[in-house]
């Protein structure tokens, strides 16, 4: 029996208890077998000018007609980035959906050319000498910023440990060329008649670097520790900059650390990638004494601000507005999860992590689950982590933010500056009974927040008006960041790079959840608020999170309600270590005897609590002995049976103890 990519003997074939061929149990083709489909070459400009793009995103030689984007490693940022070149070179606009109902090349350029004529208004350079307005994001961060201890949980910090020859004049010239190149580096904010603007600084503003000289220092990575948390967590002057800034801190003649630090307000996730692969670029040039080498670049972060406002408008934000309005209309407002403390009044961002890894094992089951139903492994992930936070909190609905990139237009991915925008994911694990609904109730919430992408998160929380409160952030308290951006790693001629850790975690949600594929695992961190929860909780949330998957890759037909939490040594743990009560007993006397032999050795302890009263053992067995001398009087003995009906009190206690003091029973 023939699988592409595996040989499967027929008498080892997996059977259902019918004796039926389980086909969800037959191993997937792996990678090998989608390239024994054979090249077939594509097919007219349309085709041809597909197959370039997807070679160019997917870094591939060549791709054929046949060939699936998904399965080829495509995901839904490449997908956007695909789209973007397709509107700038065939004018056509395509919706996101469409890549996903027609993943083979061929079908998707027949979808394609059934598109309606992209309108590109190109972004034009603004004026320099008119007041520069902040993009929508930058403003909302701009306000956030003027409460005491938020600003600092917006810093983007990182380090890299440098080992060989470094040439620190070419390092630092190169620092300056990066911050040259890009106007967010160079640019404050200030108050004009009562509103935030941009303010650009001059060209040849250069880097701020520190150095340290830590040779000979006794103790030099206590030391590094130290000046590292310094750096991530010193403020930033928003008002009068600069926003990015560095140390080069020499630990020996050939090892150095560089840190480089810089607010959310003028930098993102992509523009990190953007600033190592330009620092390398130019380091190498200056290295050689030559020329930069990098294209001039069109237009400024400055530039895209003002085309944000200008762009929407009209019908175009009508629609934007009209689809958050409604998705978002009822979802509950705070994520109830269990927490370790109760809610402070005030968010206070003090935060911690923890790592999180799927092995490879799982990780490919969840690619294969994954393509059985057509969505992406950051959809699946989206799903499941939104299942277990439903049960968690008890809430059939959750809202999860999750970023996205925010670069629609090729024009804008060169460039360093704040693009993100974060997307409230509205999930009903209630109304998609199964995992199979769940996969594709995501695809569905995902693919139309995307299509309405365009409207920012500040707009949305104006629009939408949930309860606003100082202790949490407004609609979703969760956060999950699936890592596809461009990867890029800094490479220094003659030098050995390596990371450092820089800085403290912080917190701007409950939960954050930041997870990529890597080496074919899925690996990451779980941020939290430690106001509210203990890294012991954290850990658990991952253990439940990690038997939840098991299950779900499993079975998709399963009911998500019966997706299992605990692992087989919790259950124990549960069921059987924690109800080991067996203890000696002395099964000659009743229950009521017993409690006598207590009545005469603690008589003043407290036997019962209810509410806001207690009874010692003695007042309590007085109680029950006047009770039972009533029954007794009223002719109650051994053998009858005497009904009660009484709430759980200090009453229904003191009824039974004296029906069993008169030797009867009680129902």
């Amino acid at each position: 029996f023939m699988v592409p990519g595996a040989f499967v003997v027929l008498d080892e074939l997996p059977l259902t208890p019918n004796g039926k061929l389980d086909r969800k149990a037959l191993p997937a083709p792996d990678g090998d077998a989608y390239a024994a489909r054979g090249y077939d070459a594509p097919q007219g400009q349309v085709e041809e000018t597909l197959a370039t793009i997807w070679a160019e995103l997917l870094q591939l030689e060549q791709v054929g007609r046949h060939d699936n984007f998904f399965e080829l490693g495509g995901h839904s940022l490449l997908a956007i980035q695909m789209l973007t070149r397709v509107r700038q070179a065939l004018k056509l606009e395509v919706p996101l959906a469409a890549v996903f109902q027609h993943p083979l090349l061929r079908e998707f350029a027949a979808a394609v050319q059934q598109g309606a004529r992209a309108e590109l208004a190109p972004i034009a350079p603004a004026d320099r000498n008119a007041a520069l307005p902040l993009s929508f994001a930058q403003q909302r961060l701009w306000f956030l910023a003027q409460m005491e201890g938020v600003s600092e949980a917006y810093h983007i910090a990182g380090g890299v440990r440098l080992v060989g020859t470094l040439d620190r004049a070419a390092l630092l010239r190169a620092l300056d060329g990066v911050v040259a190149r890009h106007e967010a580096l160079r640019t404050t904010f200030r108050h004009v008649d009562g509103a935030p603007v941009q303010v650009i600084g001059a060209a040849d503003c250069g880097m701020a670097v520190v150095e340290h000289d830590l040779r000979g220092h006794a103790q030099r990575e206590r030391e590094l520790t130290r000046l590292s948390a310094i750096e991530a967590g010193a403020a930033f002057d928003l008002e009068r900059g600069p926003l990015i800034r560095a140390r080069l801190i020499a630990l020996g003649e050939r090892e150095h650390v560089l840190l480089v630090t810089m607010h959310h307000i003028v930098s993102d996730g992509w523009s990190m990638g953007v600033l190592i692969r330009e620092l390398g670029a130019l380091y190498t040039a200056f290295l050689r004494d030559a020329m930069d080498g990098l294209p001039p670049l069109a237009i400024q972060y400055a530039d895209y601000a003002l085309w944000q406002r200008d762009n929407l408008q009209g019908e175009r934000l009508q629609a934007q507005s009209d689809y958050w309005l409604r998705t978002l209309a009822g979802a509950p407002g705070l994520l109830e999860l269990p927490t370790d403390r109760p809610r402070p009044a005030r968010q206070d961002y003090a935060g911690a992590a923890i790592e999180v890894a799927f092995d490879a094992a799982l990780s490919a089951k969840l690619k294969r689950l994954s393509q059985r139903h057509g969505v992406t492994l950051y959809m699946t992930m989206l799903a499941s982590w939104g299942a277990l936070l439903s049960r968690l909190s008890g809430q059939d609905q959750v809202v999860i933010g999750s970023p996205m990139a925010g670069r629609e237009r090729a024009e804008l991915e060169p460039l360093i500056g704040f693009f993100v925008n974060t997307l409230a994911l509205r999930l009903d694990v209630g109304g998609a009974p199964t995992v199979a609904g769940l996969l594709h109730h995501a695809r569905d919430q995902v693919l139309a927040a995307q299509r309405h992408q365009d409207l920012p998160f500040e707009q949305i929380v104006e629009l939408v008006q949930p309860v606003r409160s100082m202790a949490h952030a407004p609609l979703f308290q969760a956060m999950f960041a699936w890592q596809n951006t461009p990867e890029t790693e800094l490479a220094l001629p003659g030098l050995t790079l390596s990371g450092v850790a820089a800085g403290q975690a912080s917190a701007k949600f409950d939960l954050s959840l930041n997870l990529q594929e890597s080496e074919g695992a899925i690996v990451g961190a779980l941020e939290y608020a430690t106001a509210l929860f203990d890294q012991a909780t954290m850990a658990r949330y991952v253990g439940h999170w990690r038997t939840l998957l098991e299950a779900l890759v499993a079975d998709d037909a399963v009911l998500v309600a019966d997706l299992p939490l605990l692992s087989e040594a919790q259950c124990e743990q549960i069921l059987l270590d924690w109800n080991a009560s067996d203890a000696a007993y002395p099964s000659e006397l009743g229950v009521h005897q017993v409690f006598e032999q207590q009545v005469a050795l603690r008589p003043q302890a407290v036997a019962l609590v209810h509410d806001q009263s207690t009874l010692s053992y003695a007042a309590l067995n007085a109680q029950a002995n006047r009770l039972a001398h009533q029954l007794i009087a009223q002719g109650v003995g051994a053998g009858d049976c005497v009904a009660t009906c009484l709430e759980r009190s200090a009453g229904l206690v003191i009824a039974q103890l004296a029906i069993l003091k008169a030797g009867a029973a009680y129902v």
